[in-house]
């Protein structure tokens, strides 16, 4: 119901050597209740909201729009178990916004910038700067190896690898050059040290899991970011306990032209790691 990998990654999929992956979500979790009947199990942790009682900082708010810092491990809107999300606060703090609010989301365990609308005006404008990729984002990660040593001293790059879901192991993606959608990101190296590596990362287009499987895959920089539980090493202790309390991904700097004014607006927030 589960498999450690051994040996080369396959094409599409990410495997690190020596990993242990969980069951597929498509085929095998859908019968593991009644398998794992009467047997004592730790609570799931998509099951637990972690961030509740905790506050969601706004870093900027007008009539229009609101930027808020999203912690990592916090959804952007209501889940299947979880409803507690960056949605619900600012639905709640801002009873009388006529938008819909959200215009883009972040990964659940990303943190980082993240503009939400408050009139349908605002939204629609904002939703056709996405569009348009007139927005610029951002972010920073934290890698899991020394980039400079394997780049041989290129320290910016380019990555293109067209992306699709699993449909047997969602929200998982695969690299898929006959179906995926074009993913493109550029890449900075900030900087090398004690087998890691710092980058900012600039996303030309919005997949899901975009910058991890970039980051991750054998094409790409083939070195997952630093606390990836979908993409990257054993994340756990022999102990069980894990060895990274978040993903190493944080939306730094957003700039858009503010909806109304058409003023250029740019606004960023360190990442903490």
């Amino acid at each position: 119901m589960a498999e450690f990998w051994w040996g080369r990654a396959p094409k599409s999929e990410i495997r690190q050597h020596k990993n242990f992956y969980a069951a597929c979500s498509g085929k095998c979790q859908p019968i593991l209740p009644h398998m794992l009947e009467g047997i004592a199990l730790d609570k799931n942790p998509l099951l637990v909201n972690q961030r509740l009682g905790k506050k969601l900082a706004i870093i900027y708010q007008d009539d229009d729009m609101v930027i808020v810092d999203k912690p990592s491990e916090f959804l952007s809107v209501p889940g299947k178990y979880i409803e507690d999300s960056v949605y619900l606060r600012i639905k709640q703090q801002f009873p009388q916004a006529t938008g819909s609010l959200i215009v883009h989301r972040l990964d659940m365990s990303t943190s980082g910038v993240m503009v939400l609308a408050l009139t349908k005006r605002a939204q629609k404008n904002i939703q056709q700067q996405f569009i348009n990729r007139t927005i610029k984002k951002r972010y920073v990660a934290l890698l899991e190896g020394k980039l400079a040593g394997n780049f041989e001293g290129v320290f910016e790059g380019e990555i293109n690898l067209p992306l699709r879901g699993d449909l047997e192991d969602r929200p998982r993606q695969l690299v898929c050059f006959e179906q995926g959608k074009q993913a493109k990101t550029y890449w900075q190296l900030i900087k090398s040290t004690a087998g890691k590596s710092k980058l900012y990362l600039y996303p030309e287009t919005g997949r899901t899991h975009q910058l991890r499987v970039h980051c991750a895959h054998q094409q790409g920089l083939n070195m997952p970011i630093l606390g990836d539980d979908l993409y990257g090493y054993d994340l756990y202790e022999n102990n069980g306990n894990k060895k990274h309390q978040r993903l190493h991904l944080h939306a730094q700097r957003l700039t858009l032209s503010h909806p109304v004014t058409k003023e250029v607006m740019t606004f960023e927030v360190d990442e903490g790691f």
